[in-house]
């Protein structure tokens, strides 16, 4: 599905889509929309952004996540890279989900104009390809530290192929433990 400004690439992850944005370059540079939600509405379900957060990460192969948060803090997220690369993850935690447990994963960068679009039910994270990596994401839900959960980014149950040795997490993401028998999701 296309929108004027956005090319939606499925992933095979009910939800979870790439987005392509469209550059409209000149001899003084380049235009892109980061967010628009007329053209976004098949996929923030009348939601509306009520967060932007911004970071920056600055030694290649550092790692963040994988977060996400419950009901009723539950959100859709949209993750871009301003500099540099990483490579983004997204793992299906819905419960009752046909891809339950289930992760995609793709490069973001500054050179692609791309960004992962997230829906709810998601965990998130993302490891840095380049040093200086600066991200910029959009929340239908403001932070609720007490909603929020956490699966460790190396959980075999998980698998992720993550291109570096992650290195480089900070002590909360240390913490987070792998997926146990007696989880069986999040509701949406």
């Amino acid at each position: 599905m296309s929108a004027d400004r956005f090319q939606a690439i499925e992933t095979g992850l009910e939800g979870l889509v790439i987005l392509e944005r469209q550059v409209h370059q000149d001899n003084r540079g380049f235009f892109e929309r980061m967010f628009c939600e007329s053209e976004l509405k098949p996929w923030i379900e009348g939601k509306r952004i009520t967060q932007i957060n911004h970071s920056l990460t600055t030694e290649r192969g550092s790692a963040r996540g994988l977060h996400y948060q419950r009901q009723p803090a539950a959100e859709i997220k949209i993750v871009s890279c301003l500099q540099g690369e990483v490579f983004d993850v997204a793992v299906d935690l819905r419960r009752g989900s046909p891809t339950f447990l289930q992760w995609f994963g793709c490069v973001l960068s500054d050179q692609q104009h791309n960004a992962m679009l997230i829906p709810e039910g998601f965990a998130h994270g993302f490891q840095t390809l380049t040093a200086d990596v600066e991200m910029l994401y959009f929340h239908t839900a403001s932070y609720a530290p007490d909603l929020e959960g956490g699966i460790h980014l190396l959980d075999s149950k998980i698998g992720i192929d993550w291109p570096l040795p992650p290195t480089n997490l900070s002590g909360r993401d240390q913490a987070l433990l792998a997926v146990d028998a007696s989880f069986s999701g999040i509701t949406v």
